[in-house]
């Protein structure tokens, strides 16, 4: 099945050092979407203006990517009759990103939420490429998961060859997709985006030195990048806000790539990480938690051994870490980790999303009513997918520095953009990136990327 939605905004804004106040946006977009009771509701589009009254409703404000993606494929496999998706949410010089996942009881509309965060991710560090998810409704640690990934992908090759760059998700390793790209003749991931080199061979060979660079902790610079990202969020609220990072406490809920990552950056920048958590348990000390061998415990599933716990160290349920006394709160595990029922009590005077939808509309509604501002996952968590198109563009290398560098500046920029609406107009930080995110995306209209 093949979904395409029509004309695109006919009013053209351009960015003032990348980001505009005011987008009109073609009424035409008017489109139909499902709330969350399974209803229909009717969202117009006619004229978004970014100055509102003082702590306007993010949940009454508008998203100008929820619409209708432009593609959508569903696939059925032959041999299981296991289900699968690409949606393809926007192209941008008829390239789109996003990662391939499986797990049993995925569905159509959560690829389809994912492929619109992808996009907005994208549009708000202006990256020249569009946003895509592809998910598959299979168990991954059935013995058939791998031949069913290779069937997907062997199916979806028309747009590997020339449209859709995919990467590891959700119940897929990055060395599954590799090996299912090899099969099939297509060399890396990446393919869609080398392949329009001068040179693809030697963009390949340049692309593979930087995946294969590391960090200055000897950790591949791929694996952290991520969570550098969401720590200079955290940095960069924390300065926006006046607040003297070193007296600045954080709160992490979740130790894997993107949490671990964070914490381990925030530690190195001497920012008190006072509260942990992971799947059994939330730790706690006030005055700071020692990160490096905490992170060093973990297992394969990424959970602290408490026999390594220090006496001094409160062991609380896992939940906890939502209440904890701090600063900032960064859920970085799962989706809507932060509700309605929980979100009366958090403590922490700004949130910084790691993982996906860790708030809900209707909890971040409550925040803003507090005086908590949340900074907006499709740009605290996009540092790994902004810094490998970075990389396919020759923009950055193998010098972790200069990576690191470009992503502290990027992303604290847009904190501080955001924080200083927030600050001034009640601007909530989500609205704010939508409007820089909608006019990047406006200006990269009809542009090619350039791939040396």
């Amino acid at each position: 099945m093949l979904v395409s939605i029509g004309s695109r905004a006919r009013h053209r804004a351009e960015p003032v050092h990348g980001i505009v106040h005011e987008l009109e946006i073609d009424a035409e977009q008017a489109t139909a979407h499902a709330g969350e009771d399974g209803s229909r509701r009717l969202i117009e589009v006619a004229s978004v203006t970014l100055t509102h009254p003082l702590r306007q409703s993010p949940v009454e404000s508008l998203d100008p990517f929820d619409r209708p993606p432009e593609h959508e494929i569903t696939w059925t496999d032959p041999v299981t009759g296991s289900t699968g998706w690409l949606v393809v949410h926007t192209l941008v010089g008829g390239l789109a990103t996003g990662g391939t996942r499986m797990r049993a009881g995925c569905t159509r509309n959560e690829v389809a939420d994912l492929a619109r965060c992808m996009a907005t991710k994208t549009a708000a560090f202006g990256l020249p490429v569009g946003g895509a998810k592809a998910g598959i409704n299979h168990d991954p640690r059935s013995p058939e998961a791998l031949g069913v990934l290779e069937r997907f992908l062997s199916d979806m090759r028309p747009w590997l060859d020339g449209s859709w760059v995919t990467a590891e998700d959700l119940g897929v390793a990055q060395s599954d997709i590799d090996e299912a790209f090899a099969r099939l003749g297509l060399g890396q991931s990446y393919h869609a985006a080398i392949s329009r080199a001068a040179d693809p061979d030697r963009t390949l060979q340049r692309v593979r030195d930087g995946l294969a660079a590391l960090a200055p902790d000897g950790v591949p610079l791929g694996d952290v990048i991520g969570g550098y990202g969401v720590a200079q969020a955290c940095l960069g609220t924390a300065t926006a806000q006046g607040w003297d990072p070193r007296l600045t406490s954080v709160a992490i809920q979740g130790i894997g790539t993107m949490g671990g990552g964070a914490a381990w950056y925030l530690h190195e920048a001497g920012v008190p990480v006072v509260a942990i958590a992971d799947a059994a348990g939330t730790l706690f000390c006030p005055e700071g938690l020692d990160v490096p061998a905490l992170l060093a415990a973990r297992d394969h599933y990424g959970e602290i051994d408490r026999s390594t716990v220090p006496a001094d160290v409160v062991q609380l349920p896992r939940d906890a870490v939502l209440a904890m006394p701090a600063d900032i709160l960064v859920p970085a595990a799962v989706s809507y980790a932060v509700r309605s029922a929980s979100a009366p009590d958090i403590r922490a005077r700004a949130v910084v999303e790691a993982a996906n939808s860790a708030t809900t509309p209707e909890a971040e509604e409550e925040l803003a009513a507090r005086g908590i501002p949340v900074i907006p996952d499709f740009v605290a968590n996009a540092g790994a997918a902004a810094w490998a198109w970075w990389l396919l563009q020759g923009q950055v290398g193998t010098d972790p520095e200069v990576s690191f560098q470009r992503l502290r500046t990027e992303m604290r920029g847009k904190v501080a953009h955001m924080l200083a609406e927030w600050n001034d107009s009640g601007v909530t930080p989500r609205r704010s990136a939508w409007g820089f995110a909608a006019a990047n995306l406006q200006a990269l209209a009809g542009r090619e990327i350039s791939i040396p």
